[in-house]
């Protein structure tokens, strides 16, 4: 692994959307004038129910599988049983509905645009501890209505230390940040391009975490694959994936609720953040050469999916590469502003493929990107904007700018109202998950309302 990452180092519907956003503006208009006496009294609590009841989550387990503080439903000197859940509803439209993209191979491709409304995803969150109260477990439900899929799955966790736990179950490939435990605060509801571009996913491991010095935390995994979605145990490889993460906090040794974007806490003390992050896995098309790949975790920075067939050449099928990622972060929080930034670099290399060579004996991309959030009313309104770049082999270079509000009527970050605008140019980045789809180049509007208790 550190020699790969050596080597990586080195090297109208248009008018559907104003009309949606216009509801949500005049909605906004209805009911701030009262939020906004609240917020002349500078003692109110937040009772911010996004906050772990118990600090043993706080670095234990990271991404979309950390609870919230819940409510707690059994309670006894040997056990204990709470319940958690995230909730989202979203509207999103990517504009001009109806666009092609030239892949790199100058082969013209349709671009599946989406104009929707949707129940976008659900987690539930049984967690608890059972004889030992450092021994913790975590039964999570996820469920994603737009791609008709629903999983149960969790993780186990003993806490030796303030140093050390131990820990098995789903868990994230520790690639970029943001799969680290800052969802959902982020500045929308899905990641912005160049992250989810970069990053690997979620599959079954094991880990440890701590910290074993004041302000210092670190995370270690190994895992299946890059990511398990999709891939069953009788069509996965005996290759494991491999990543680690560390993050020093040297100002006041924390960033606030999981670490998200936004001071919504309005540090009065600058609070900064640096880590770095890494990954490498040997990746496979997880299905026979006859039929599309189950792998859909990697895409090219064209937004084709390399284990496709004729994706790096005609006639050609790649059944295994070698990912390897590392990425950079730094970030700030003060008096209600907040920055963060981070540099990722990728290498796809070592390709196995039938039906002749790929004309590539690696494919290097590297991009960053910016993100901004200034809450210009406390604990109510939310301003934020970014921007992203992506440098790759192919000379494509897409980028994106994106902005929005958001803004918080309970005054906790457990109730946001969101409105998102992006505007991206040829988008490597694509899932029914996220914003993004291949090739995209235009306007994408989301606006939704989501819910952590």
């Amino acid at each position: 692994m550190l020699s790969r990452l050596a080597a990586l180092m080195s090297s109208c519907r248009l008018r559907t959307a104003h009309r949606a956003g216009l509801l949500l503006v005049m909605c906004m208009v209805v009911v701030l004038p009262a939020r906004l006496a609240a917020q002349e009294d500078p003692g109110r609590a937040a009772m911010d129910t996004a906050t772990t009841q118990d600090s043993v989550y706080q670095t234990s387990i990271a991404g979309e599988f950390r609870p919230a503080k819940g409510f707690d439903l059994i309670r006894t000197k040997r056990s204990s049983l709470n319940i958690s859940f995230y909730g989202l509803f979203r509207y999103m439209n990517q504009m001009p509905g109806t666009q092609t993209f030239t892949d790199h191979l100058g082969r013209e491709r349709a671009v599946k645009a989406r104009n929707d409304l949707n129940w976008h995803r659900t987690f539930v969150w049984l967690t608890g501890f059972f004889w030992d109260p450092r021994f913790r477990y975590n039964m999570s439900l996820w469920s994603l209505p737009t791609t008709q899929q629903t999983l149960l799955f969790g993780n186990m966790m003993f806490r030796v230390n303030q140093g050390l736990t131990l820990g098995v179950g789903i868990t994230p490939n520790l690639t970029v940040r943001s799969v680290q435990g800052s969802w959902p605060f982020w500045g929308s509801s899905d990641r912005q391009m160049v992250e989810d571009f970069m990053r690997g996913g979620f599959s079954s491991g094991f880990f440890i975490t701590g910290q074993p010095l004041p302000k210092l935390f670190y995370t270690a995994s190994v895992n299946n694959n890059l990511s398990q979605l999709g891939v069953t145990a009788q069509n996965d490889t005996r290759d494991l994936a491999y990543s680690a993460s560390l993050n020093w906090m040297p100002t006041t040794g924390e960033f606030g609720p999981r670490g998200g974007l936004g001071d919504f806490e309005y540090h009065a003390n600058l609070a900064t953040r640096f880590g770095i992050s890494a990954g490498t896995s040997r990746e496979a098309r997880y299905a026979n050469d006859s039929v599309p790949p189950n792998h859909t975790q990697i895409k090219l920075s064209d937004g084709v999916n390399p284990f496709d067939a004729n994706a790096l050449a005609e006639g050609v099928t790649v059944q295994k590469l070698d990912y390897d990622e590392v990425a950079f972060d730094a970030a700030f929080k003060y008096r209600g502003f907040s920055f963060q930034s981070e540099y990722y670099w990728r290498r796809l290399s070592n390709f196995q493929s039938v039906g002749g060579p790929v004309p590539h004996n690696s494919i290097f991309d590297h991009g960053f990107q910016v993100q901004a959030m200034h809450m210009v009313v406390p604990q109510l309104v939310g301003v934020y904007g970014t921007y992203g770049k992506v440098f790759d082999e192919f000379d494509r270079n897409p980028y994106e700018i994106s902005g929005g509000v958001s803004y918080y009527p309970s005054g906790t970050r457990s109730l946001r109202l969101n409105t998102h605008l992006i505007r991206v140019l040829r988008s490597p980045a694509a899932s029914s998950f996220g914003f993004y789809t291949s090739g995209q180049s235009g306007t994408t509007l989301s606006i939704g309302i989501d819910i952590l208790m």
